[in-house]
């Protein structure tokens, strides 16, 4: 009796109560999938009105925008459950734009950005994030957050001396509310309170959200194009469009990895990337700033609130509206220091702090650190996320190729040829005896590309391999006992005379095994090509074997049409 082979589990489905059908069919599902979207909604509205003021618009068209940007994304985004509102990484690019160039320059920007953000999105583009490195990405984390802190810094300066216990009190209640009850957003009860106490004991001299700009009720209409088309306008918004495109997009796919953890289910990248340029074109159009996906009100709708569906923040995005169309005279006469505290607290919370702690710093790779550091430096001294990474992730990759280029390593062996074997000879010695014809085998091992095959051509003995050939006292198990790991050449002995995969050829006399190697670039066919240059100019000729099938037909297609 055969027993039967067991047959591996097909990967379960998505879990029903994660579909927006169920969810609909379940009053307990909607329930809970509405409530979340209302929580995740108050605990929006702070932030969205705080990013409104460090990128210089007016905070009403910015939660417009979050309202579109909700909805839009709840229906056509790649991952379910995320939030996606106008965030402070992309007003943070926005606000010198706005204060160089003006308000006007708003619109154009974020709707070329979202163009962008589409041809990044249906080209497939969006799995280049990938190539991030980690330490890259925590740099982005500590710069965001080092940004937003600083953002907040002059609205505690040059104010009345009421501003600084309103500031202490509203830290206070952020940091331990949660502590004994998490059914409300301790942000939201703390500018509840705060905005009581400025109301109720008529502190007129504090500046509020209503100082920042009109807050009327109703929806704003469409946005005017205010800047002329031509090369000049494109100049001045290319630049920060690009910035804004990249930094939604890292911060955007970052988020979705982060829910594609908690709840254990895949995400659709690219359709996440171009539904996010359509999102912000939509939100573009009423004036707001571009947005990407917020990872604190991500966090609070899927933990806090158990999310799973687009129900949820289409929920969150129809609250929001409700909010913004009942409730605009409400939000104009919130505190700014209110607004001030809670960003501080976001900002301080934001920072990965277990990155910088000296024990890790003790454990961590030298390169890895200096990434992460270079990474924040620039972002701070730049103020763009943008070239912050982009400079990171460029140090990364030369860091990368100066490591990698070290790991090539080049054995060297000496041994009888495949006619020794059978009795053949090079020839008579001068006492009459049969000479032993010996050969030269060189290993590479390691990837050839153009960090690691510039030296390459320094890692062959010529002069000795030639002398060698013309020695008559060299016996087919003789060991040369030089090792010269990374840079030089390991040489080790081969007594059988095993030769790896290779058709041989009548004069062979140096034999190259590239079969622990492959052949990545031109650079490195150029350097194979000066190594059987520099062979033959000592009257040697050089076989190349163990190439797999794309690395020899990349070599045979490039070897001797690459000049010099």
């Amino acid at each position: 009796m055969t027993a039967e082979t067991p047959q591996p589990r097909a990967v379960a489905p998505a879990r029903p109560d994660d579909s927006v059908r169920a969810v609909l069919r379940s009053p307990r599902l909607l329930t809970r999938e509405a409530l979340a979207g209302i929580v995740t909604t108050l605990a929006l509205v702070p932030e969205v009105i705080s990013f409104s003021v460090i990128a210089g618009v007016d905070p009403m068209v910015s939660l417009v925008a979050s309202v579109v940007l909700a909805v839009v994304m709840s229906l056509l985004g790649g991952r379910p459950a995320m939030v996606t509102a106008a965030a402070g990484s992309v007003a943070l690019v926005i606000a010198p734009l706005v204060r160089t160039h003006g308000v006007e320059y708003v619109l154009p920007t974020v709707l070329l950005a979202g163009v962008i953000q589409i041809v990044f999105g249906t080209a497939g583009l969006a799995r280049l994030m990938r190539f991030i490195p980690r330490s890259v990405m925590i740099g982005f984390v500590n710069a965001l957050g080092i940004l937003i802190f600083v953002a907040q810094v002059p609205h505690l300066i040059d104010v009345p001396w009421i501003v600084y216990p309103l500031f202490a009190l509203t830290i206070a209640i952020v940091v331990l509310l949660p502590r004994f009850t998490t059914v409300v957003p301790a942000p939201l009860v703390a500018i509840v309170v705060v905005t009581v106490i400025v109301v109720a004991a008529g502190l007129t001299d504090v500046h509020t959200v209503g100082d920042e700009g009109p807050m009327g009720g109703g929806l704003p209409g469409l946005t005017p194009w205010l800047v002329p088309f031509s090369p000049e306008t494109l100049g001045i918004i290319l630049p920060t469009a690009l910035s804004v495109a990249f930094v939604g997009l890292m911060e955007t796919l970052l988020t979705a990895k982060l829910v594609d953890d908690i709840t254990e289910t895949p995400s659709h990248k690219g359709k996440e990337s171009w539904a996010l340029g359509v999102a912000n074109i939509a939100a573009g159009a009423y004036g707001g700033i571009a947005g990407c996906a917020m990872i604190g009100q991500t966090v609070v709708n899927v933990k806090i609130g158990r999310a799973r569906t687009r129900v949820s923040t289409l929920a969150a995005g129809l609250f929001l509206l409700l909010l913004v169309t009942g409730l605009s005279s409400v939000m104009a006469r919130i505190p700014m220091v209110a607004l001030a505290a809670v960003m501080m607290v976001v900002a301080i919370t934001t920072v990965d702090w277990h990155s910088v702690r000296p024990s890790t710093l003790r454990r961590m790779p030298v390169p890895e650190t200096l990434v992460m550091v270079v990474t924040v430096g620039v972002v701070v001294a730049t103020n763009n996320l943008a070239i912050g990474v982009a400079v990171g992730v460029l140090l990364a990759m030369v860091l990368f190729a100066r490591r990698i280029a070290h790991v090539i390593r080049v054995e060297r062996t000496v041994e009888p040829a495949a006619g020794d074997r059978d009795g053949a000879s090079a020839g008579p010695d001068a006492d009459g005896s049969a000479r032993p014809r010996a050969r030269v085998r060189y290993d590479v091992v390691g990837p050839l590309f153009f960090g690691s095959s510039n030296d390459l051509v320094e890692h062959f003995a010529y002069a000795d391999d030639a002398l060698l050939a013309e020695s008559s006292g060299v016996a087919g198990a003789h060991t040369h006992a030089e090792s010269l790991e990374v840079t030089g050449v390991s040489t080790t002995a081969s007594p059988d005379g095993e030769e790896a995969r290779r058709t041989s050829r009548p004069g062979a006399t140096v034999l190259v095994d590239l079969s622990r190697a492959s052949v990545w670039d031109a650079s490195s066919v150029a350097a194979l090509d000066s190594v059987e240059t520099k062979f033959a100019a000592h009257g040697l000729a050089v076989e190349f074997v163990g190439l797999d099938e794309r690395s020899g037909s990349f070599h045979g297609r490039l070897t001797g049409q690459l000049g010099g």
